[in-house]
């Protein structure tokens, strides 16, 4: 099984979706494994998006994530990183496909409602970032025969 990291936006927050969101990933699947809500700091927020520091939208993006308190998943799964990728739809709403979370509640880039890991290395950073190997919940569940062969 494959495990990713999900984080829930400051807009997700405000706008009221996040059980609406992380229905989503559930109905697909999806196990969660770790969940907590947090206000991070800018200095949190720059070791996060690391990867964007000289980029002309990041002093932006840094205001933004953390203008409001974020949810944030570790979700378990096979292919655990493109079914949540999928799930979320493309970072730019106006082309993500229908049915998927950016299609049905954004309308902007910069308000996309949701942060996935883009690959097996991003995944293992940011679930080593956000959470502690205590905080990592290993169960089975009944229905994982139905979901998984």
């Amino acid at each position: 099984m494959e495990r990713t990291f999900v984080m829930l936006k400051p807009d997700a927050v405000q706008r009221g979706l996040v059980g609406e969101i992380v229905q989503r990933f559930e109905r697909r699947g999806l196990k969660i494994v770790a969940m907590k809500m947090v206000h991070i700091s800018a200095e949190f927020a720059h070791k996060h998006y690391a990867v964007h520091v000289g980029k002309p939208f990041f002093e932006g993006l840094i205001q933004y994530i953390t203008s409001g308190p974020v949810v944030a998943l570790v979700l378990e799964g096979a292919n655990a990183i493109d079914v949540a990728r999928a799930t979320m739809g493309a970072t730019n709403p106006a082309k993500a496909a229908p049915g998927t979370v950016r299609a049905d509640f954004a309308l902007e880039m910069g308000r996309n409602l949701v942060h996935g890991s883009d690959g097996p290395e991003t995944a293992v950073f940011e679930i080593g970032l956000w959470f502690g190997e205590q905080e990592l919940v290993d169960y089975g569940r009944s229905v994982d025969a139905w979901v998984f062969e």
